[in-house]
């Protein structure tokens, strides 16, 4: 079985500091380490797993500069045997639309059973490319999927998660696209060995636009959102903590609800 992994490098926000820069329109991250998106980590796993037990071939394939070529190593440490990055140059200020017409345009040259993304990206939470990248190739797609089994005659069943502890599932013939949610399996850590090997594996470098796109498709300019302006909120309230005797307590928030005129 043939599966594509779509994988985006993304910051670990608990040590970061974010500020906005002079245009408005961009973050400067400070202080932050970048890896494999976390749910697309799973997605990569769950590849992984189908391929040692199905046989085929993994790859891995993402949007970016120079820099995301770490998180493509650390796709081909763990097994992957093909990484592919798409120059991001030339998508810079691109919205979800353009990315995943970018990755359309891969994919569409690749053989391939399953593509097999994550949920959301961390940075953005948008989920919105697996969805068009599947619509654009003209396939199937599930989303939010917790678990997943292979049948006989080009069929998968998959268990979808859903609100309120609900679980749906439904079979769907392959080619498809599923997004991965967090939880389905147990990613494994990339071994010194597996570290070694994916520094000698090729890395496959494509430029936008040999992709046969236009450059009014890429970037900012084919764009259906257009990013207006980043700001970070202003606290102008803070919580007050009331402490003490529940008797006092209770004493404070009557008298709160009197000020607000909330209470006679």
């Amino acid at each position: 079985m043939d599966i594509v992994v779509c994988v985006k490098r993304v910051a670990e926000h608990a040590e970061a500091e974010f500020e906005v820069d002079e245009s408005g329109k961009r973050l400067r991250i400070k202080g932050a380490a970048y890896d494999i998106n976390e749910w697309d980590d799973y997605a990569l796993e769950e590849a992984l797993r189908l391929k040692e037990r199905l046989g085929g071939r993994v790859t891995a394939i993402t949007v970016g500069g120079d820099e995301a070529e770490e998180v493509l190593r650390k796709c081909l440490a763990k097994g992957a045997d093909e990484a592919i990055r798409i120059d991001g140059e030339a998508v810079e200020g691109a919205d979800a639309y353009v990315i995943a017409k970018v990755l359309k345009e891969a994919i569409r040259q690749l053989s391939y059973d399953l593509i097999l993304t994550g949920v959301q990206a961390s940075d953005d939470s948008y989920s919105l490319v697996g969805q068009l990248v599947a619509e654009m190739l003209g396939i199937p797609y599930v989303t939010l999927v917790k678990r997943l089994e292979v049948l006989e005659r080009g069929w998968v069943k998959v268990h979808r998660e859903l609100e309120g502890g609900l679980e749906e599932v439904v079979e769907v013939r392959t080619p498809t696209l599923l997004t991965i949610q967090t939880g389905i399996n147990e990613p494994r850590y990339v071994s010194i060995m597996g570290i070694r090997r994916a520094s000698k594996k090729p890395l496959r470098v494509v430029k936008a636009e040999e992709l046969g796109l236009k450059r009014e498709e890429l970037g900012e300019e084919g764009s259906w959102l257009k990013l207006m302006s980043l700001y970070i909120p202003k606290v102008e309230r803070r919580a007050e903590l009331l402490e003490g005797p529940a008797d006092k307590v209770a004493q404070r928030i009557i008298e709160i609800l009197k000020e607000r005129g909330l209470l006679a």
